[in-house]
Parts: C-alpha cells; structure tokens; sequence
C-alpha cells in the first residue's frame, strides 16, 4: 500500500494555475484493473484507488502518512517560470503596434 505524494500539474487546456497549489497523496493501484468482457467496463477490487487528499503543503502530506503508517514515494515538484507579458493580451490588439499582427 504505497502512497504517492507530488503536486499536481496545470491543466494543459487552460493558461492559469488553479489546483495547483495544493499536493496531493493518492495510492498505487495495488492490481490491475478487469475488464468486463459484455460492456467492456473496467473495474477493481482495490477500494484505496479512490481514495485523494489534498494538503496545502508538502511538509502536511509528509506528517499525515508518517503518522498513520503509510510508506510513500515523495514526487518533487517542477516549476515552470510564468509567462507574463508586459502589456498582457490587449497588446495583440494595440492601435500603436509596430509590426504587422498576422496568423
């Protein structure tokens, strides 16, 4: 029953940063999934692969499964250096822009 604690990446279809800052312990799924050979469902005994919680920091979710007993794999966070343009997106639009706006 080991538990995975790690941040969890943005969304790779939206630009913001939302459910991002909060880390996440999630378990490993302990078998492999059966799939249902008339509706093709898949399905599992393992009742810990629902189970997420989030914590507002590293140093919590490290507490949390060291004092119930939990062995986990810590999972460093990658950070990304924002991109924040000066002028933000109306400059697409600016009447004074100084070269050609094109697809």
């Amino acid at each position: 029953m080991l538990a995975r604690i790690y941040q969890p990446a943005r969304n790779a279809m939206q630009s913001g940063q939302a459910k991002t800052r909060h880390w996440v312990l999630e378990f490993e799924p302990e078998d492999a999934r059966d799939l249902d050979p008339l509706m093709g469902w898949t399905s599992s005994d393992d009742m810990n692969s629902q189970v997420r919680m989030r914590f507002d920091s590293q140093e919590a979710a490290v507490e949390f499964a060291e004092a119930h007993g939990i062995p986990y794999q810590l999972q460093k966070a990658h950070k990304r250096k924002p991109n924040v343009r000066a002028a933000g997106y109306g400059e697409n639009f600016a009447a004074n822009r100084k070269t050609v706006w094109t697809h």
